[in-house]
C-alpha cells in the first residue's frame, strides 16, 4: 500500500524568529512630511469653500472684472475711455491691489491652516496617530503654498496678458501724448516744440510761476500778467509779457524736472519686469502665508492673527516705511513689509506712495522717501521672518497639550 504524506505540513526546520515591534520599519516618527500628509492637508484647505471663494475672488475675480469693464468701455466709446491695458494699468493693479491684498488673503489661508485642527477638535486625533508633530506642521507649508501661489499666478498672468495685448499705441504722460523712450536732449527739443502743452500739463516745482499761456476751454496756465503771487520761495511778481523764447525755455525746464519720471514710463511692461514683479508678488504671498501659519499656531485661533496681519500690512508698514524714528530705526528696518519695499524690482513706484504713471511717483521716485536700508539687510530680514515664524509655529505645535 502507498502512503501519501500531507503536502500542507511544513518542512522540518528551525521556527522563524518573531520581529519585535520596535524593529519594524515605521516612519511615523520622522519629522519629514510624507506626500500623503501633504495631499491630505491640501484637500482639507481646498474643501473649505468660503476660503477658496475669497481667494479666487481677490486674486482672480476682481482683476478680471476691472479689466473686463475697461475692455468693454473702450470698445463701446474709445474716445472717452482709454485702452484697457498698458504700463499704467499694470502699475495700478500690481502695486495698488495684488501686492497688498495678495498678502492679506495669503495670511488668511495661513491662519486657517494653522488653527483648523484646534478649532475643529482634530488635534488630539492627529497626535494619537503617532505621527511626528513637526511633520504635521511642515506638511501644511507646501500644501497651503500650492493653493496660494497657484491663485496668485493665474490672476497675475491675466493682468500681464491684458496689459500687453490691450496697451495704448501712444504714450500718455501727464495728460498729453509724448513719444516713448526719448533721451533728455530729445525730450527738451520736443518740449520746446510743444511748449504750451508742456506748460499746461507737466508738473513743475520752481521759484517762478509758469507763463500765462492758453490751455483750451478758456483756461490759462498761470496767474494773470503783473499779478503778485506767493510761492514757497517768497512773493513773486508775474512779468507782463513773455517772449516765445522764454516760454520755450520754461517748457524745457519743466521737461528736465519730469525726465526721471518720464524715462520710467512705458507703453507696456517689459518681459523682464513682468517676471521679476511676479516673483516679488509670489514672495510677498509666501511671507503672508508662513507668518499667518506660525502666528495662528502660536495663538491657537484664526481671528486675532488675521486682524494683526491686516494691521501690519495696511497701517504699520506704510507708517514705518516713510517716517524715521531715531530710537526705533532698527525696529522699523526689521518689519518685513519695509524690507519688501526695498527689494521691489524695476523702477516702479512703491506701494503706499500714492504715485502713479506720470504723476510724479513713478520711476522709483517714491522709493526715495523710504527709510534707509540696504538690500542685504532687507534680504536678511525677509529670511529671518520666514525662519522665525516657521520655528515658532513648529515649536508651539510640538509643545501643545493634546
Amino acid at each position: 500500500m502507498t502512503t501519501i504524506s500531507d503536502i500542507g505540513t511544513p518542512a522540518p526546520g528551525p521556527a522563524p524568529t518573531p520581529i519585535p515591534a520596535e524593529a519594524r520599519s515605521d516612519h511615523r516618527g520622522s519629522w519629514i512630511p510624507t506626500w500623503g500628509m501633504i495631499t491630505t492637508r491640501f484637500m482639507e484647505l481646498r474643501r473649505r469653500r468660503g476660503l477658496m471663494i475669497a481667494l479666487i475672488a481677490v486674486n482672480i475675480g476682481i482683476p478680471v472684472v476691472f479689466l473686463a469693464v475697461r475692455l468693454i468701455s473702450h470698445a463701446v466709446d474709445p474716445k472717452s475711455y482709454g485702452p484697457a491695458g498698458g504700463y499704467g494699468i499694470f502699475q495700478i493693479l500690481v502695486l495698488g491691489f495684488m501686492y497688498v491684498f495678495g498678502f492679506i488673503v495669503a495670511a488668511v489661508v495661513g491662519c486657517t491652516a494653522g488653527s483648523v485642527d484646534l478649532t475643529e477638535g482634530m488635534f488630539r486625533h492627529l497626535v494619537i496617530t503617532g505621527r511626528s508633530r513637526m511633520a504635521l506642521y511642515l506638511a501644511r507649508i507646501p500644501a497651503g503654498l500650492a493653493i496660494v501661489i497657484a491663485m496668485v499666478a493665474v490672476g497675475y498672468t491675466i493682468v500681464c496678458a491684458v496689459c500687453v495685448f490691450a496697451a495704448p499705441t501712444q504714450l500718455n504722460y501727464d495728460g498729453i501724448n509724448v513719444p516713448q523712450g526719448l533721451s533728455r536732449p530729445a525730450l527738451d527739443s520736443w518740449a520746446a516744440a510743444h511748449a504750451d502743452e508742456v506748460i499746461c500739463n507737466f508738473n513743475y516745482d520752481g521759484p517762478n510761476p509758469p507763463p500765462n499761456v492758453p490751455c483750451g476751454n478758456g483756461q490759462t496756465s498761470g496767474p494773470p500778467p503783473g499779478a503778485t503771487v506767493k510761492t514757497p520761495h517768497g512773493l513773486v511778481t508775474v512779468p507782463t509779457t513773455f517772449t516765445q523764447a522764454q516760454i520755450r525755455a520754461f517748457a524745457v525746464t519743466m521737461a528736465n524736472q519730469s525726465y526721471a519720471d518720464y524715462s520710467a514710463t512705458f507703453l507696456v511692461p517689459s518681459t523682464t519686469l513682468m517676471v521679476d514683479v511676479g516673483l516679488w508678488i509670489a514672495l510677498e504671498a509666501t511671507i503672508g502665508f508662513i507668518v499667518g501659519l506660525g502666528l495662528a499656531s502660536l495663538i491657537g485661533q484664526r481671528t486675532v492673527p488675521v486682524i494683526l496681519l491686516v494691521v501690519l500690512e495696511l497701517i504699520l508698514t506704510p507708517i514705518f516705511s516713510r517716517n524715521v524714528i531715531s530710537h526705533l530705526l532698527n525696529v522699523e528696518r526689521g518689519i518685513v513689509g519695509v524690507a519688501m519695499l526695498h527689494i521691489e524690482p524695476g523702477r516702479l513706484p512703491t506701494p503706499f506712495s500714492g504715485g502713479g504713471p506720470g504723476g510724479g511717483g513713478g520711476g522709483g521716485l517714491g522709493r526715495l522717501a523710504l527709510i534707509p536700508e540696504s538690500t542685504l539687510t532687507s534680504s536678511l530680514v525677509i529670511v529671518g521672518w520666514i525662519v522665525f515664524w516657521t520655528a515658532i509655529g513648529a515649536w508651539r505645535m510640538m509643545t501643545r497639550d493634546a
